[in-house]
């Protein structure tokens, strides 16, 4: 055979070992993509760690302000210029202590002659009752004395009364808050001399979460914490049993001892109020998830490897984690996945770190 043939024959013989050497990888390519793309199969892996259950006391916590035990507006009960006002703005008072004195002007004198008039009708009354004895006075005449006696001594009455109006004094001690008249001012009845707040005890009030009004008590400790970071010990004093129907919140208050007067009302406070104790859980923030329903809970791993979901109720917050009750025992807390698994699912459990 002449050399061109050979030539053309070995040239036709590697183009088609090409082409059949191109076929089998390019079939063993997309096999291999596929496995690739495939891989391993098995339930999805969630983290997951060892949640305790222990038994914790119950705080309540509250958003509230202090406020002063009593608030009293100090009216004027007769007309008359404001002759002193012995006490300064913002100084302690004592019950009975005067704050403003008006002007006595004719008091003095009406009350005078309602005196004179009374001694005179006494006089007269014992003549009468004398002579009547003597037959000399009728009955008539001696009822008339009598009553003549009794208007004298309601006259007095009445002119100690006015003169007593005159001095408008504190109800009860506590702090001479605000003065509303200076020396010279005409006061009219009815209008305002100052005003007199009692803070020793002091009042802490806020409004409780219809959730949780039930788990306060009258007469349970509680701590209040002011915004100076000063804290304070008393008790509940008042609960309300009516739910504000704007805000459906229930109206609190709480006492604490204040001796020094240095607590002002009108301070922003936090108020933890212990609601008794129970089982409790300690879970990050963000393990918890909704439901379907819209529950708020966590989801955790059950002995057999699959996910459940227990609605939780949060019953304090802290920097570690917040309180939830509604769990039962340790449970097996998934921390990382929760989100993307379902109920009843089996998932591989890799240990929280």
């Amino acid at each position: 055979m002449k050399s061109q043939y050979w030539f053309v024959v070995v040239v036709v013989g590697v183009v088609a070992l090409y082409f059949v050497v191109r076929s089998i990888f390019s079939t063993a390519e997309p096999n291999t993509a596929q496995a690739k793309a495939t891989g391993p199969s098995g339930p999805p892996s969630v983290q997951a760690k060892l949640v305790p259950e222990v038994q914790r006391q119950y705080d309540v916590v509250i958003r509230g302000r202090t406020q002063a035990t009593r608030t009293v507006v100090l009216r004027s009960e007769t007309a008359g210029t404001v002759a002193a006002a012995p006490v300064l703005q913002g100084g302690f008072v004592k019950q009975g202590q005067v704050l403003c004195r008006l002007a006595v002007d004719a008091r003095q004198a009406a009350l005078d002659q309602a005196r004179a008039m009374q001694k005179s009708n006494q006089l007269s009354q014992q003549q009468n009752e004398e002579l009547a004895k003597k037959g000399f006075r009728s009955p008539t005449q001696l009822l008339l004395s009598q009553a003549n006696l009794d208007a004298s001594n309601a006259a007095v009455r009445q002119g100690e009364i006015a003169l007593a109006q005159v001095n408008i004094k504190a109800p009860f001690a506590g702090v001479f808050d605000h003065r509303d008249a200076e020396v010279g001012t005409y006061l009219a009845p009815g209008q305002p001399c100052g005003t007199v707040i009692e803070i020793d005890p002091l009042l802490i009030v806020g409004d409780v979460p219809e959730t949780q009004a039930a788990s306060l008590k009258v007469g349970a400790t509680a701590t209040a914490r002011l915004v100076s970071g000063q804290t304070l010990q008393g008790r509940v004093r008042y609960v309300a049993h009516e739910a504000d129907p704007q805000t459906r919140t229930y109206h609190f208050e709480m006492t604490v001892p204040n001796p020094r007067l240095d607590v002002r009302s009108g301070l922003s406070a936090e108020m933890r109020i212990g609601a008794g104790s129970g089982p409790a859980h300690l879970v990050p923030v963000s393990t918890l998830v909704l439901d379907s329903a819209g529950r708020q809970g966590v989801r955790y791993v059950l002995a057999d490897g699959r996910v459940a979901f227990a609605p939780v109720t949060i019953v304090e917050e802290t920097h570690e984690g917040v309180w939830v009750t509604g769990l039962s025992g340790p449970v097996q807390l998934i921390t990382v996945g929760q989100s993307y698994v379902a109920d009843g699912q089996k998932v591989r459990v890799a240990l929280a770190r």
